[in-house]
C-alpha cells in the first residue's frame, strides 16, 4: 500500500487521517500544534518536525489546511514538501484555496514530476469522520485514478472535474450556494417566529417541500437547540466567500446573493461568532429582530417597538421628478429623532410626501455612506413633521456600523 504524509490535523484533517490509518495506509503526519497528532499516533501514525520531513520518501503528500497562505507555505516554503519532493511522488491538497494558489503549485510540482491534484471536499466533519467524503479533483485524470484507493480510504464520491484549477472553482462555486442556502433557512425561520409560527411544525412543511436542502437538514437542529459547536467554522465559510468573490470578480460576473451573503458573514465574525459554526449566524438575525430563533412570541410583543430617541443632525437629499427624463432636488436639514428595530425617524419643518425616498447623510464623523430610506408615515409636530422612514437596500455592514455610531451617540 502507498506510504502517506498527511499535512493538518484540524477538525476535517485528523479524521481523514484517522481513517487512512484504519484502512492500513502507512501515515506520516504533521501539524504546527503536535498535541493535535497524539490520538493519531496511538493509531499508528508517524509524527514528522516539518512537511519536508513527512514528504520524505512517501507516495503521496495530502494538505487539509485552513488557507492559501498555510497551504503555500507548507508545500512551497522553506521547510516545505517541495524541499523533499520528487519525480514519481502526487501531492493532493484537499484544502478550499483560490484557484490561483492551485496552479501556482501545479505548475511548481510538473517542474520537478511531480504529480499535483487539487481536492478539496464537500461535507463538514460527521462526513469526514466517516469516512464519506466526495472529492471534487482538478488534476490529470490518470493521477486521479491512481489515488483512487487513497481517496476512498476517506470518500464515497470521487469526482474528476478536469485540469489543475477545476476542483477549486468548484468548491468555491459549492461552498457559494451552501452559504446562501443557510441564510435562506435562517430568514425563513426569522419570519415565522416573528409571525408566532411554531418552528418546528415550520421545518416538518420546509423539509416536504422544495424549500428542503441539505443545509437545512444538517443546520435546523443546531439552530433550535443553541447548539454552535463546529462542524464548519463560520470564518471559513467567510474566507470562502470572499474567495469566491475575487473569482466572480475576475470572470466580471455579476453575483448579487454571493455580496449579500459575504456581508451578512462578516458581521457575524464581527460579532465575535468566527470559532463557531456557521450556523451561529442566526445570532445576527435575532440581534436585529430581538428575538430568538423558535421562540415563541405573542401578538403584543411582535408590534412592540423599542424606540430610543435620539437628536443627531442630518442632511437629507431630496429629489423629484419634474418631466420625463430629468429630476430637480436640493438638500434639506433634519434629524435623526429615533430609531426602532424596522426603520428610523426623522424630524425636518420641510414637507415630504408618503412614499417618497430620500438619502440620508450623517455626520462627517461617523463616517457612514449615505443611506436610502422611503418616507413611510407622516405626523405633524407642531410646525415640524416627523417622518418614519423605511431603510432600502442597506448591506448588512453599513447597518453595523450605523449601529455602532448610534450607540456612541447614547
Amino acid at each position: 500500500m502507498k506510504k502517506i504524509a498527511f499535512i493538518g490535523l484540524g477538525t476535517m484533517g485528523k479524521p481523514m487521517a484517522a481513517n487512512l490509518l484504519n484502512k492500513g495506509f502507512a501515515v506520516t503526519v504533521y501539524n504546527r500544534s503536535s498535541e493535535k497528532a497524539v490520538e493519531l499516533v496511538q493509531l499508528g501514525a508517524t509524527v514528522a518536525s516539518t512537511p519536508a520531513e513527512a514528504a520524505k520518501g512517501v507516495d503521496v503528500v495530502i494538505t487539509m489546511l485552513s488557507n492559501d497562505a498555510a497551504v503555500l507555505e507548507a508545500v512551497l516554503g522553506n521547510t516545505g514538501v517541495i524541499q523533499e519532493i520528487k519525480a514519481g511522488q502526487t501531492v493532493i491538497d484537499c484544502s478550499t484555496v483560490s484557484p490561483e494558489t492551485s496552479l501556482q503549485i501545479h505548475a511548481a510540482m510538473s517542474e520537478r514530476a511531480v504529480e499535483f491534484l487539487d481536492a478539496p471536499v464537500t461535507g463538514s466533519k460527521p462526513q469526514a469522520e466517516a469516512g464519506i467524503l466526495a472529492f471534487m479533483v482538478g488534476g490529470s485524470y490518470a493521477a486521479t485514478e491512481n489515488m483512487r484507493p487513497v481517496f476512498e480510504a476517506m470518500g464515497t464520491k470521487i469526482i474528476h472535474l478536469g485540469p489543475s484549477g477545476s476542483g477549486a472553482y468548484a468548491k468555491l462555486a459549492n461552498n457559494t450556494m451552501v452559504a446562501i442556502n443557510a441564510l435562506s433557512l435562517i430568514e425563513g425561520l426569522s419570519i415565522v417566529t416573528k409571525a408566532g409560527i411554531d418552528a418546528e411544525q415550520f421545518l416538518q412543511i420546509v423539509k416536504s417541500g422544495g424549500a428542503n436542502s441539505r443545509i437545512t437538514e444538517m443546520k435546523s437542529d443546531k439552530i433550535l437547540n443553541r447548539d454552535f459547536s463546529t462542524q464548519f467554522s463560520l470564518q471559513l465559510m467567510l474566507k470562502d466567500l470572499l474567495l469566491a468573490s475575487q473569482v466572480s470578480s475576475n470572470f466580471q460576473l455579476p453575483s448579487p446573493m454571493l455580496k449579500a451573503a459575504t456581508g451578512v458573514f462578516q458581521m457575524g465574525l464581527s460579532r465575535g461568532f468566527g470559532e463557531d459554526d456557521l450556523s451561529a449566524i442566526v445570532q445576527c438575525y435575532e440581534e436585529w429582530m430581538n428575538a430568538q430563533v423558535g421562540q415563541k412570541i405573542s401578538g403584543a410583543e411582535r408590534r412592540r417597538n423599542t424606540r430610543v430617541h435620539l437628536d443627531i443632525p442630518l442632511h437629507l437629499s431630496v429629489h423629484q421628478w419634474e418631466q420625463e427624463g430629468s429630476f430637480t432636488g436640493q438638500t434639506i436639514e433634519g434629524s435623526l429623532y429615533d430609531l426602532s428595530e424596522s426603520g428610523i425617524q426623522i424630524v425636518s419643518s420641510f414637507p415630504l410626501a408618503q412614499d417618497m425616498f430620500i438619502v440620508i447623510h450623517f455626520p462627517q464623523e461617523a463616517d457612514l455612506p449615505p443611506v436610502t430610506a422611503r418616507v413611510i408615515r407622516i405626523e405633524n409636530d407642531n410646525d415640524k413633521f416627523r417622518y418614519g422612514c423605511m431603510l432600502s437596500g442597506l448591506a448588512p455592514y453599513v447597518r453595523l456600523k450605523i449601529e455602532e455610531y448610534l450607540a456612541s451617540q447614547l
